[in-house]
């Protein structure tokens, strides 16, 4: 076995049986995980001043070791039938989501090198907390959710729509009632979706609140509705999962009685 192939093979979802490939997953969900942390952990000045060349060796090793990856996905992903031409199909998995994901993981270190201390530019190291979104290549818990979401994608979208569409009325509906009472607390639709948006979500901070008979009426009403619509997704999530989950094991269950279909 050619050690390009032995590369891509260890560098993948780690087969079964394939204890390399299965040691550097590991290794680089913890590695991932650790720098996620790192970026919550540095936020805290105290932390930040007394850990400071702890932080910024992490990092530097950090970066090494997702660009060795990268650089080493890059040359051996030729061994894909998806990217098997040495310029094209390195083209086409440079422009893969994932590696995309992989640039920008260690992209704000090396414009950090250039020296031009800008805002925006120091603002791009948070880009560092992207790492997390490279779990997804190795947890088949996230693979099965991005499964689900595309099955459900159009049910999706429809509910989203409902809830927005019942945002826009309710907040108009409470504007044109509350603003001749309080016209500082509704002064117009937009400000008025901060209140809707807390009702809907059950959140219910206080600060905005209808004093009217019918403003109160109509607060009770988005509020049950709020309940129902916002559960709707979650049912919809739900059945996703067990379908999938029903793929796996490769029966079909109704979705209603829940007894097994007969497949003709």
């Amino acid at each position: 076995m050619g050690v390009k192939r032995r590369t891509w093979e260890i560098l993948e979802v780690a087969q079964p049986g394939d204890t390399a490939s299965r040691l550097f997953d590991i290794f680089i969900l913890g590695l991932i995980f650790l720098n996620v942390a790192a970026v919550v952990l540095v936020s805290v000045q105290r932390l930040e001043e007394r850990f400071f060349t702890f932080f910024e060796t992490f990092e530097l090793l950090s970066v090494a070791v997702f660009t060795t990856e990268y650089l080493a996905r890059l040359w051996s992903c030729v061994n894909d039938p998806r990217y098997g031409r040495p310029v094209n199909g390195r083209l086409r998995f440079a422009v893969t989501p994932m590696a995309v994901v992989d640039v920008l993981a260690v992209l704000p270190f090396y414009i950090g090198l250039v020296g031009i201390d800008l805002r925006f530019i120091r603002s791009l190291r948070l880009l560092r907390i992207v790492r997390v979104a490279k779990v997804g290549r190795y947890m088949k818990a996230l693979q099965l959710f991005s499964r689900v979401l595309r099955a459900k994608r159009e049910e999706l979208v429809l509910t989203l729509g409902m809830m927005l569409l019942l945002l826009i009325i309710a907040s108009c509906f409470m504007y044109y009632v509350e603003n001749p009472v309080q016209p500082e607390n509704f002064p117009d639709i937009p400000h008025t979706m901060w209140w809707a948006v807390a009702t809907f979500t059950t959140v219910g901070y206080g600060d905005v609140y209808p004093l009217t008979g019918l403003g109160k009426l109509l607060a009770g009403i988005v509020a049950v509705l709020g309940i129902g619509l916002f559960a709707l997704p979650t049912g919809i999530l739900g059945a996703g999962f067990v379908e999938e989950m029903q793929k796996k094991r490769g029966r079909r269950r109704c979705s209603h009685c829940g007894k097994e279909i007969e497949e003709p």
